[in-house]
């Protein structure tokens, strides 16, 4: 292994695909995934992967920080923190990140002039359109456009002894709301076989064109904004060898707790 807090690389080719390599500056069609969600929900919540090196396995992509220090937007390669007090930084290549799922956007499937009065119709929209091309796999988005009002939150940094993410969020999330603002909606589907790596269904991202606003998408109105889907035939992740992770009961089902911080 590159790095001794990499115990296990595991990859999933669904279909066949150009492989690509980051040591080759090839970029592949793969998601990439760091660490499990189910494990973050549990506490797990110490970086592993650096941002450097997420950049290396994608361009597009949501996730968190060292002690959940704010909501990550990977966006055209740059990756962005929505912090707990509404506003947004860049952060440097040494920032340390738990989780986050990217992967080198392509453009495979668009649609103009997308219109949602919620987050759940924008969802329907999105995951007729997974269905259509097929509900297995993989799928990032972006939904670029005005979003006549939008709904985000991001969360205070924790300190240990960590709380699981559920109890963590019902003191220490905070919620903005913006009208009328322009920026995109970075958005993971995961199919149902993830169930137990990751989460089903849509995960949002915000970040606002100015590069000021964003967070974790709650709520939003969309209106005439393009939605561009990129079809995803490869999986790969890695978890940290350390003793919180490897004693984490990874078994316990996180199902309502998921559902209880991804919605309002």
């Amino acid at each position: 292994m590159r790095k001794k807090f990499f115990a296990v690389v595991v990859v999933i080719v669904l279909a066949l695909s150009s492989i690509a390599c980051a040591d080759t500056g090839i970029k592949s069609d793969r998601l990439f995934q760091a660490a499990l969600l189910q494990s973050l929900m549990l506490g797990e919540y110490d970086g592993f992967v650096t941002a450097g090196e997420l950049k290396t396995y994608g361009d597009t992509g949501i996730g968190t920080f060292q002690s959940v220090n704010g909501e990550l937007i990977m966006l055209d390669g740059v990756i962005y923190r929505a912090l707990w007090d509404g506003s947004v930084e860049v952060v440097p290549d040494s920032e340390t990140i738990p989780f986050a799922n990217v992967t080198f956007f392509d453009s495979d499937i668009k649609q103009e002039n997308i219109n949602a009065d919620s987050s759940e119709a924008l969802k329907k929209l999105m995951t007729d359109l997974a269905v259509k091309n097929g509900r297995n796999q993989f799928y990032m988005a972006k939904v670029t456009g005005l979003m006549s009002s939008i709904l985000v939150r991001s969360e205070l940094p924790q300190k240990e002894p960590y709380k699981t993410l559920d109890e963590a969020l019902k003191t220490d999330q905070r919620e903005f709301t913006y009208k009328d603002i322009n920026g995109t909606v970075v958005a993971l589907y995961c199919p149902d076989y993830m169930d137990g790596l990751n989460t089903p269904g849509w995960h949002l991202h915000f970040i606002s064109n100015d590069g000021r606003k964003g967070g974790h998408v709650l709520n939003l109105f969309v209106k005439d904004c393009l939605l561009e889907m990129d079809v995803i035939s490869e999986f790969s992740m890695i978890v940290p060898n350390r003793q919180s992770f490897n004693e984490k009961n990874l078994s316990i089902n996180m199902k309502e707790a998921i559902q209880e911080v991804e919605g309002k």
